[in-house]
């Protein structure tokens, strides 16, 4: 199955990415992993950009520390081995960060008992949308086919839901006609006044 639009929440994750950040922008990996999104994120910012990345797993921060190395690209991005519900430790509102991704659910190929949490990921949602600057963007793949992953995705999609439509454009992406509970994309515009 080879779609070139519609492959799936990765995928759709990626265009809006290279459609909305510009070199020079600060944005925010939520859930570093393998750091996929993190290289693609370097890349788009350029080298005058800078990507915050945040994992709890050290095995996470190091996998992703020598891909940007492989890449040349590490310069551009700061590692945080820390949870994504501390980020406001990390990065103030003065970065104007324009861009925040999260890709929750358990490290590929890692254990797949450790998992982002509701409660931390919530939490990292509100932080996350009071340093967006207006007029940015943050996106939420959701992963409802593991353990603990469809209390998270619900509690997201309430929590997204309950947005002051004033100050935020909410929208979810779900394959509808796929088998084995396909990931779910959301998505946040911040208000541009």
């Amino acid at each position: 199955m080879d779609y070139k639009y519609f492959k799936n929440a990765v995928e759709i994750t990626k265009m809006i990415m290279e459609k909305t950040i510009s070199p020079g922008n600060t944005v925010i990996d939520c859930t570093v992993g393998k750091g996929n999104d993190t290289i693609n994120l370097a890349k788009l910012v350029g080298p005058h950009g800078r990507v915050y990345g945040f994992d709890i797993q050290k095995t996470a921060i190091k996998l992703s520390e020598e891909k940007l190395k492989n890449e040349n690209l590490l310069e551009r991005v700061i590692l945080i081995n820390d949870g994504h519900e501390n980020l406001s430790k990390h990065i103030s509102v003065s970065e104007n960060v324009s861009f925040v991704v999260f890709n929750l659910g358990y490290l590929p190929e890692g254990d797949h008992s450790i998992i982002t949490k509701t409660e931390t990921t919530l939490i990292a949602l509100k932080e996350s949308l009071s340093i967006l600057v207006h007029g940015g963007i943050l996106l939420v793949t959701c992963y409802p086919g593991h353990d603990g992953g469809r209390e998270e995705m619900e509690n997201v999609e309430k929590f997204l839901l309950n947005l002051n439509q004033k100050e935020y454009s909410t929208l979810k992406f779900q394959f509808i006609n796929q088998i084995n509970n396909p990931p779910i994309l959301y998505g946040v515009e911040k208000n541009n006044y």
